[in-house]
């Protein structure tokens, strides 16, 4: 195809499968706001607050452990079959949602969404650095910031909306019109060539990666909650956990085809830049699960205002991801990370010192600034990983990234968390009192910058690397 600027856009040859692209990212974009607005009012109706965070924990954590199993897939059997059906998945697992009784439905539900899910953030990513150059994607990335932008929006509004108006169930219902227009756009317009031959699936790897992260998962969090941490199932679970990982290394490395190649992570780009998505994921679903409920409990703010001010969040986030494309190209990727971790850190520290005196406005200050610094950071990273790479190994090395920062939500929304609840436990149990909702707040808003921290010292280990002209599939 073309790699002429003329190319780039909406009406140009490839401007049908962007579209696709576009409202297929959309679907994961608003689902990944609109739900955090919900949680007082769906607890309120079904209850289980105890176990809200695994609303977002299992939903992760299905979308983690397979999109290493979906990118393997796409550079085996092409990327518009294993998109169409996380779509499809996501439209059922949406549709169960909407439906659900009580607290353990929904969470089962929600992880039928992260099935869906796992497919389509990677095969978008991937589609998007097959069919445009380096260059190019410099100039898409306008186009899919513009829908991350909208989300922020969208997500929080409806979000926000539809609980103050007693209707959460909406939140995952809405999700369906969307669905079936992304399948029919995808369906209809995206020809993809692809060698066909026979794979074999490494169905016993991705079982370990599956059931040891879901072991550790569930110790990190239930230790403290349901059992003691220092108790005979508490050890048992995360041993358990622990040692099913280290099978899964031990068979990735017999594997004829492995799941997760661990070759991919002897690449200094893709080893540096995944560990530091890795803590990226946790500072941002820090934010993304306890903002919306710490200004409602401080403050009084309603589920409306409160997702407005998050989504100041996904809001800069768009804006340094439209931007990121030309200080690459002219800068290299490396200075460009390095900046973004620093804006996240700044705006990670001033959320944790101003903790105990809540503000509106001072927290939607300041996410937008931690939003300019996560566009900043992951952008340049998923290209810089995309172009060292060639074409069949694009869908691991895109995964792998992907992998790391799923997992990097997964572990700390459960980790924050376990320590939310401990300290509301210490505090009398009261999460409706607002001095109690400050102190959870405030330490996992300190958790949240100690690994800011982390993130900024990474981003120096970052290989030193320019973008390069490549051709496009």
């Amino acid at each position: 195809m073309s790699s002429t600027p003329a190319a780039v856009g909406l009406r140009s040859e490839r401007g049908p499968i962007l579209l696709s692209v576009m409202v297929s990212t959309g679907l994961v974009a608003i689902d990944s706001t609109v739900v955090a607005t919900a949680v007082p009012s769906i607890v309120a109706d079904i209850g289980g607050y105890a176990a809200f965070p695994w609303l977002f924990s299992i939903y992760l954590l299905a979308q983690a452990v397979l999109t290493p199993v979906y990118s393997k897939l796409a550079d085996q059997l092409g990327r518009k079959p294993v998109l169409l059906f996380g779509i499809a998945v996501f439209l059922i697992g949406s549709l169960l949602c909407g439906v659900a009784w009580d607290m353990p439905s929904l969470i089962v539900f929600r992880a039928v969404q992260g099935i869906g899910a796992g497919a389509i953030m990677p095969m978008t990513v991937v589609i998007v650095g097959d069919i445009y150059s380096v260059e190019e994607r410099a100039r898409v990335q306008g186009y899919l910031a513009s829908v991350w932008g909208v989300s922020s929006v969208v997500g929080p509004t409806l979000g926000g909306l539809f609980s103050q108006l007693d209707i959460w169930r909406w939140i995952f219902l809405i999700n369906i019109p969307l669905c079936l227009l992304a399948y029919w756009l995808l369906a209809r317009n995206y020809r993809e060539s692809h060698e066909r031959r026979r794979h074999r699936i490494d169905w016993a790897g991705a079982a370990l990666l599956t059931s040891g992260l879901t072991l550790l998962l569930l110790g990190v969090l239930e230790g403290g909650v349901a059992w003691a941490w220092d108790s005979a199932i508490s050890i048992g679970v995360l041993s358990g956990g622990a040692v099913l990982i280290l099978l899964f290394v031990l068979v990735e490395r017999r594997a004829a085809e492995p799941i997760l190649p661990l070759w991919i992570f002897t690449r200094p780009v893709v080893a540096s830049t995944s560990v530091l998505n890795l803590l990226l994921g946790g500072v941002l679903i820090g934010y993304t699960a306890c903002i919306p409920a710490y200004l409602e409990g401080s403050v009084g703010a309603t589920p409306l205002l409160a997702g407005l001010a998050l989504a100041t969040l996904t809001l800069g986030w768009p804006v340094a991801a439209a931007v990121s494309g030309r200080l690459y190209l002219r800068f290299g990727f490396r200075p460009v990370i390095i900046a973004g971790t620093a804006l996240v850190l700044a705006a990670a520290a001033a959320v944790a010192a101003l903790s105990a005196w809540p503000s509106i406005w001072v927290v939607a200050g300041v996410l937008f600034v931690a939003g300019l610094g996560f566009g900043f950071t992951a952008v340049p990273s998923l290209v810089a990983v995309q172009s060292s790479v060639a074409w069949e190994e694009r869908g691991v090395a895109s995964g792998a990234l992907m992998f790391s920062r799923s997992i990097g939500q997964a572990v700390l929304a459960g980790a924050l968390g376990a320590l939310s609840n401990g300290i509301i436990a210490q505090l009398g149990g009261d999460e409706r009192d607002p001095s109690t909702v400050i102190a959870s707040s405030g330490a996992v808003f300190l958790a949240s910058a100690i690994c800011a921290v982390a993130m900024f010292g990474l981003a120096f280990a970052v290989p030193r690397s320019r973008a390069v002209a490549e051709p496009t599939a």
